[in-house]
């Protein structure tokens, strides 16, 4: 039997997360030794708090020490609580309470132009995020979190879709490829996550599984809400089945592509220009279009490169793409203006409205604009449009 684990990060470099280790001790109660620059203040808060998790867990006799570089209550309980789990099997959580600035849903068609990735054992990339706007906050277990690491992220993540303020974002977490991702899932889905990313997606039964799982974990915690998906095809074989991973399920609102992955399996380099994955965007956007779902792009992998960032962006959009990833907040700016419409798009629209709205009162079954009929699906791409340049503020 383990007696000893530790959980959480430490280290000079270390910000906003604490190291936690534990033993456990056949008597004696709780000891708990802290270290921290901000002891006098926050100390008996700090050793509060972690009798409380320990309680809970049932930890009755146990040697603990925290190491606290600026730890928010909810890493420090989520810290424990892994290491916890890593000493004794338990069926409890010691869960925050739900920060009220997070209680808003979704939509399934709300705009997704950014989704800004953060790695999910990363506290201190969590708690600011929100206050760049990114459309959608990716709380990610996959790639950047070390194997070794992975069941404390789940926790972590937890806590953080329950006490981060994400200033309206959409609430994402991308799960780890199958089947690992489906005990991802057993953590994350009751805690008022809107949208789960599925990674290396390859077949309809993938997102299927996942669906079914949700659907079970909601309906036994007495929710009736909905969380949406967005798989990510990765490789040649996924992008063959794109239309049937993205007709798998009503709940599949967006697609994505990860071009960095895409490109490997292909066995070529990524490039700037993006020839070599003309045809995978391509067949994505179109399995998208086809499915009426978004099609979003991959990331942009050089942060320091704005310049770069928004002919990609350009790139994508008139590929027909409606969004990309981002790895940093100062990419989401570029992003946004990318994606909204310029000035000759927007006239267009109103020309397109007005037309329609001229159509309909004087009861004509037929709209047309100057010698072109218009239709109603380009109609709804003029609304479309207006509806970006409200959001963007353009007049």
């Amino acid at each position: 039997m383990i007696r000893k684990a530790s959980a959480g990060n430490r280290g000079e470099d270390v910000r906003s997360d604490c190291y936690v280790e534990i033993e456990l001790q056949d008597g004696g109660g709780i000891s708990i030794r802290l270290e921290s620059r901000v002891e006098r203040i926050f100390g008996k808060q700090i050793r509060r708090q972690a009798q409380e998790v320990l309680q809970t867990l049932q930890i009755k006799h146990a040697s603990v020490l925290i190491e606290d570089s600026g730890a928010l209550p909810f890493v420090i309980a989520a810290r424990i609580e892994s290491a916890v789990r890593k000493v004794q099997s338990t069926d409890r959580s010691y869960l925050p309470g739900l920060n009220p600035a997070n209680k808003y849903e979704t939509r399934r068609d709300r705009f997704r132009s950014s989704r800004l990735y953060l790695p999910g054992n990363t506290p201190k990339m969590m708690i600011n995020a929100g206050i760049h706007h990114p459309d959608g906050i990716i709380l990610d277990l996959e790639d950047s979190v070390a194997p070794e690491k992975k069941t404390e992220a789940r926790i972590l993540v937890r806590n953080a879709l329950r006490q981060v303020d994400f200033y309206g974002a959409e609430r994402m977490v991308r799960i780890n490829q199958l089947p690992d991702g489906l005990e991802d899932l057993k953590e994350i889905v009751p805690h008022h996550v809107h949208l789960v990313l599925l990674p290396k997606c390859e077949s309809a039964d993938q997102v299927i599984q996942v669906d079914k799982q949700i659907r079970s974990i909601l309906s036994g915690d007495g929710q009736e809400r909905e969380i949406y998906l967005m798989p990510i095809i990765e490789s040649c074989l996924g992008v063959e089945k794109a239309y049937e991973v993205a007709t798998s399920s009503n709940r599949v609102v967006a697609m994505a592509i990860g071009l960095e992955d895409y490109t490997a399996d292909l066995g070529v380099q990524r490039s700037r220009e993006g020839g070599e994955s003309f045809y995978a965007r391509s067949r994505l956007v179109n399995a998208c279009k086809a499915a009426g779902i978004q099609p979003i792009d991959s990331v942009f992998s050089d942060v320091a490169d704005s310049d770069g960032l928004m002919e990609s962006v350009k790139r994508s959009k008139s590929l027909g793409f409606e969004g990309m990833g981002c790895i940093h907040p100062r990419q989401v700016e570029v992003i946004h203006r990318g994606f909204a419409p310029d000035e000759e798009e927007i006239a267009r629209a109103l020309e397109i409205l007005a037309a329609y709205e001229d159509a309909r009162s004087r009861g004509l079954g037929v709209i047309s604009l100057g010698t072109k009929m218009i239709d109603r699906p380009v109609v709804g791409r003029a609304r479309r449009t207006m509806e970006l340049a409200a959001r963007f503020s353009i007049k």
